[in-house]
């Protein structure tokens, strides 16, 4: 059924995608559609990117909208317990959305206001309170970001590839029509307050309809595939990208059970029972290696061997290393104490490490564990996509050995310089790629008198 349903959503987005009205098909979605899981709409894009049916990534994004309208009121719920706790990365996900769509509608209410002929005297008050509000609404770059770096990881371990590469491209389109609708407002009071509308309702426009995708569409693949564990993982990364307006009021703790030590503590016939009742799939394991399971057929004993836990990497003893020796302890202590953000992509083109010379909250290119196992296309924006892989085809083929670049961070109000190294064995052979990171504002500091003599 699920195979059936797929096919004809593909079939329905392949009309459109050749050119037919939504109306045209909107009638046939709902013949065969009471609800629509997100899971399936992952699933369809997948399918339709990956397979001969000659619809690209840039044709899914162009259509996003039109495919977002067609499953509006038909996508099934997921019903997730604790996703309405403080803290939860789903309850603070929809409460940053709700902060938002409040500044949309102040800097709507705003804009009405400094039309008005008979407020021209109050022009500066109202224009200062306006480019608050563009302020607050312009910190939808955190949501968005811990959006790419943290949830869109996740997803595509779990093979969801196709929805976090074509939001992400509607993301940085977002972006560009808010930096569009800011620099109209910086042209104010001399600029025009209808060229601030105009570019003002094009990015409200998208960006809520970008709210519903992500609350009815990403939130529920989400809610589908992810466990518990997940979720905290994200929980616990998030402050390092920042939150869009509000910020969770405490720490999400989920409460978790403890078959073991339930087990342990009384494992009279009864107790015993419970705990088997209660324990998920593969918890077994934690309560006793031999189990009797009383079944209306009769009795069934599962035993096991409880697998060894294999011995911890020695971290300390010194082994030979370069031109000396180093234990992986002590190499992992000078890696941190470099003065540089270092970030290694493997031959295999899987981002495999990064150090910790700073904390993430300043880093300049934000890293956490989520992005570790992630492939190298998938942790950068669509519209860059084009210059990494230009860059890592030069390296791997010898073209080059290294390409540095550097760059004004307007952000960060700092210098910043790049460097992309090709990692190659003793025979020459390509190992990899090793991205290297440094803030060189204090260079440009120094003290140009500085007596070198000294």
């Amino acid at each position: 059924m699920v195979d059936e349903r797929i096919d004809i959503l593909k079939d329905i987005l392949l009309e459109l995608h050749r050119g037919a009205s939504p109306e045209s098909v909107q009638e046939r979605f709902e013949q065969h559609f009471t609800g629509v899981s997100a899971m399936e709409i992952s699933l369809m894009e997948h399918e339709l990117m990956s397979t001969d049916t000659g619809v690209t990534f840039e044709d899914v994004m162009k259509l996003c909208n039109v495919h977002a309208n067609l499953f509006k009121g038909a996508i099934a719920d997921v019903d997730v317990p604790d996703t309405e706790q403080e803290g939860h990365p789903v309850k603070v996900f929809k409460d940053e959305n709700l902060a938002l769509r409040a500044a949309i509608m102040r800097i709507r209410r705003i804009i009405e206001n400094y039309a008005k002929p008979e407020n021209e005297a109050f022009h500066g008050e109202i224009l200062k309170g306006l480019r608050h509000q563009f302020s607050l609404l312009g910190q939808f770059e955190k949501h968005y970001t811990r959006k790419e770096k943290l949830f869109f990881p996740i997803m595509e371990r779990y093979g969801h590839d196709a929805p976090p590469k074509v939001m992400w491209g509607v993301d940085d389109e977002i972006r560009d029509l808010f930096k569009e609708a800011k620099a109209a407002l910086e042209k104010l009071p001399e600029g025009s307050i209808k060229d601030l509308l105009d570019k003002f309702e094009a990015f409200a426009k998208e960006f809520e309809e970008m709210i519903f995708k992500e609350e009815a569409i990403l939130l529920m693949i989400l809610l589908e595939s992810l466990t518990q564990d997940d979720w905290l993982q994200i929980a616990s990364e998030s402050d390092a990208y920042g939150y869009a307006i509000i910020k969770p009021l405490e720490k999400w703790v989920p409460e978790r059970q403890s078959f073991a030590n339930e087990a342990a503590a009384d494992t009279s016939d009864d107790k015993l029972a419970d705990a088997l009742d209660q324990a998920p799939t593969g918890s077994l394991t934690d309560l006793t290696n031999t189990k009797v399971i009383e079944m209306p057929e009769g009795q069934f004993t599962i035993t096991f061997k409880p697998k060894e836990k294999e011995a911890a990497a020695d971290r300390t003893t010194p082994q030979p290393f370069g031109n000396g020796y180093l234990s992986v302890e002590q190499a992992n202590f000078i890696l941190n104490n470099l003065p540089l953000e270092i970030t290694f992509v493997n031959k295999d083109d899987i981002f495999q490490y990064y150090n910790d010379s700073v904390p993430a909250q300043e880093m300049i290119f934000k890293r956490t564990p989520s992005q570790v196992g992630r492939h190298v296309e998938l942790c950068h924006p669509p519209k860059v996509l084009d210059k990494v892989k230009k860059i890592f085809e030069l390296l791997r083929s010898g073209q080059r050995d290294k390409v540095d670049m550097w760059f004004k961070s307007e952000k960060l109000n700092k210098f910043v310089y790049v460097t992309y190294a090709a990692v190659r064995n003793e025979t020459g052979d390509f190992q990899g790629v090793l991205e290297y990171v440094q803030d060189i504002q204090p260079f440009l500091e120094l003290d140009s008198d500085f007596n070198r003599d000294v």
